[in-house]
């Protein structure tokens, strides 16, 4: 049976946008020790017009003073992953979508050639992901990331780890992203496949492995697919949030 079906309404705050190529949302919540690094790493690109917005969920440390200099608009919004990236495209005035988390970065060095590789994309799926390489101490990272760029390819599923971008007309005429607190990329993704295939970019965006590192790999991997799975079940969000935050 398939999850309830969420309010696809998603209102556009400006129709008329300013013309931009793209524009980069970053949803963050306590991210003080790495958010100056992720967004120091995209001035080049914001240099170049591309649009850096950062939407905080309400940390309590450093994160939004560290983050207002090097971003065009920094946004707060109610926790919520998925709240914080609709606030953000809703604010956002590129004509594609990326949606980067706050541990995530793109292609060292070759950051401008990805995002090139993202327009020629957009343009001709509307939508797609990059393939993930995972950073960390566990020697089973590169498995990890191996089998998720391989189980991406074969289901036309993303994750959030490994960058969606969108034509920003397509995201908001599909409803952005589904307020719900967990699998709201998977959701985003089965709306978007049925819309089009997507584009699966070889280049690689660099995640941060720390919940393998923190958690164990195989005990995160085996959580990670018991909740998607039961997901699939019809198992809602709300009841799959709680259930990963006792496991962790």
């Amino acid at each position: 049976m398939p999850p309830p079906q969420e309010d696809r309404s998603l209102p556009l705050a400006d129709p008329h946008p300013t013309p931009l190529s793209l524009s980069i949302i970053i949803p963050m919540l306590n991210e003080a020790a790495g958010i100056q690094a992720t967004l120091t790493r995209l001035q080049l690109l914001r240099a170049s017009g591309v649009e850096l917005i950062v939407v905080d969920g309400g940390s309590t440390d450093a994160s939004v003073a560290l983050a207002a200099p090097l971003a065009d608009t920094v946004l707060k919004s109610e926790p919520g992953r998925a709240r914080q990236m609709n606030l953000g495209a809703q604010n956002a005035r590129g004509l594609a979508l990326l949606f980067l988390h706050a541990d995530t970065r793109l292609p060292p060095d070759k950051e401008q050639r990805a995002v090139t590789n993202l327009q020629q994309a957009v343009a001709q799926h509307a939508w797609g992901r990059f393939d993930i390489q995972l950073a960390g101490k566990s020697r089973w990272l590169p498995v990890v990331a191996s089998l998720m760029n391989l189980r991406s390819r074969l289901s036309g599923i993303a994750t959030g780890d490994q960058g969606i971008f969108v034509r920003r007309d397509t995201f908001f005429a599909l409803g952005g992203f589904p307020d719900q607190p967990l699998m709201e990329d998977i959701e985003l993704s089965k709306r978007l496949k049925a819309h089009s295939s997507p584009a699966c970019l070889r280049q690689k965006v660099i995640s941060s492995g720390r919940r393998w590192d923190e958690f164990g790999a195989w005990p995160t991997i085996r959580l990670m697919w018991r909740l998607r799975y039961r997901y699939w079940r019809g198992v809602s969000a709300t009841q799959l949030a709680k259930e990963y935050r006792d496991a962790r």
